[in-house]
């Protein structure tokens, strides 16, 4: 480890520079979490590290006429279902400038994602939300604290009166990316949040999974986990809506 080179960049054109110039072998660091683990385990060699705490918008949260963009030193990846059902966008630069990616088509693979050579993930755009929408999150994990999800549904719903117009589903942790569940979205527009919407969005979750058996749970309980998230999830987005906050919920 004695031959990295570590750099802070001051901006997103240095910093887009400085990985560029390491020819594939730059790595970026703002938590460390998962970069300092991988090089400890051998798994990740990088030529140089490019820190990018000190750049100010990749570690700020602004709004702008109702949408929030989000520094990417900032959020959580665990979060990603809910981004995707909330129609994110992620602001990447590089060396031939900026780009908008929709988050969904952000990660390619595990470990792998949609960056180009030289290019960074600067920030997360949150669009305004239409009138009379709201999201919600649920992940199912191990222990209370802090942990890896077992399975992730989050969920954007859009209503006039008790019936649902538009909706978006994200789905975590059943396959090698996180999914834009279009079935299940398709189930849930034009209902009321009914058994039978609710039953068809949920079957639409499970037949998307394409899990794995780990120690965290096998492909048939994450697989019905997912239908029994999405019909919680949508009853949290459709109180909220209503003014309805729940508090200390548990998914399981």
């Amino acid at each position: 480890m004695s031959d990295i080179q570590y750099k802070v960049a001051k901006t997103v054109r240095e910093a887009a520079s400085l990985m560029a110039a390491a020819k594939g072998k730059g790595y970026i660091l703002a938590g460390g979490t998962d970069l300092l683990v991988q090089m400890k385990s051998g798994a990740r060699t990088p030529g140089v590290i490019v820190d990018v705490k000190k750049i100010p918008e990749m570690v700020s949260i602004s709004e702008k006429n109702g949408a929030f963009t989000i520094g990417a030193a900032t959020p959580a990846a665990d979060s990603v279902p809910a981004l995707v059902a909330a129609g994110c966008i992620v602001n990447v630069a590089g060396p031939k400038g900026k780009r908008a990616v929709p988050v969904e088509k952000f990660c390619t693979g595990p470990g792998k994602t949609s960056l180009k050579p030289g290019e960074i993930v600067v920030s997360l755009t949150l669009p305004k939300r239409p009138k009379n929408s709201s999201d919600a999150y649920l992940r199912l994990i191990p222990r209370t604290e802090m942990d890896i999800a077992v399975v992730g549904v989050g969920i954007s719903l859009t209503m006039k009166g008790d019936t649902v117009t538009d909706a978006r589903v994200g789905l975590g942790a059943v396959a090698p990316t996180v999914l834009l569940v279009d079935k299940a979205a398709k189930a849930l527009i034009g209902s009321k949040l009914d058994d039978a919407a609710l039953d068809a969005a949920a079957a639409a979750c499970s037949a998307a999974c394409k899990p794995i058996d780990d120690k965290r749970g096998t492909i048939k309980y994450r697989t019905k986990i997912a239908g029994v998230l999405l019909k919680r999830t949508a009853m949290i987005a459709r109180d909220r809506i209503n003014g309805i906050e729940h508090r200390g919920h548990r998914p399981v």
